[in-house]
């Protein structure tokens, strides 16, 4: 007997870059997950510059994407940070600057706190960089009052 198939549902990815080439970077990766069996790129925010936040180096280019995926969280988060890998991510130290970051911002509606994984998110909320390009794809998420507390860290939407 055949086990069901896992029912899609939606996904929410933080992107950020700033080495090397982050703007080719962050369209590279959204397309590398549209082309993983089990997910689909159903919208992707505009690409946006922002200062490092407890961080150094240069700005950092980010976007958020929403997927409909069948995998499970632990799948999804696995696939990322592979594609973290490709893109030479190096992790020399917390916040370090990074050619390819991926963080696994909400999962449908689930709740975790493993080891490996949090969702949401837990740092998503006080992040201009993730609300202000989660709010362009999925507005319903993200309420004004928590815009406007995140509204003095400076995003930039970057032209097409």
């Amino acid at each position: 007997m055949a086990s069901a198939a896992r029912p899609e549902l939606s996904a929410y990815v933080g992107l950020g870059a700033n080495l090397g080439q982050p703007e080719a970077t962050l369209r590279w990766a959204l397309q590398a997950l549209g082309q993983v069996p089990g997910v689909r790129l159903a919208k992707a925010s505009s690409l946006h510059r922002s200062s490092p936040v407890d961080a150094t180096g240069p700005d950092f280019i980010n976007a958020v994407a929403e997927l409909a995926t069948t995998l499970s969280a632990p799948a999804l988060l696995q696939v990322l940070q592979a594609l973290e890998n490709q893109a030479g991510r190096e992790r020399p130290y917390r916040n370090a600057p990074r050619t390819l970051d991926l963080d696994l911002l909400r999962y449908g509606d689930a709740h975790i706190d493993s080891p490996s994984l949090t969702v949401p998110h837990p740092r998503m909320m006080q992040r201009a960089f993730v609300l202000v390009p989660l709010a362009e794809i999925a507005p319903g998420l993200v309420t004004a009052q928590a815009l406007a507390a995140v509204a003095g860290q400076g995003v930039e939407r970057l032209a097409p």
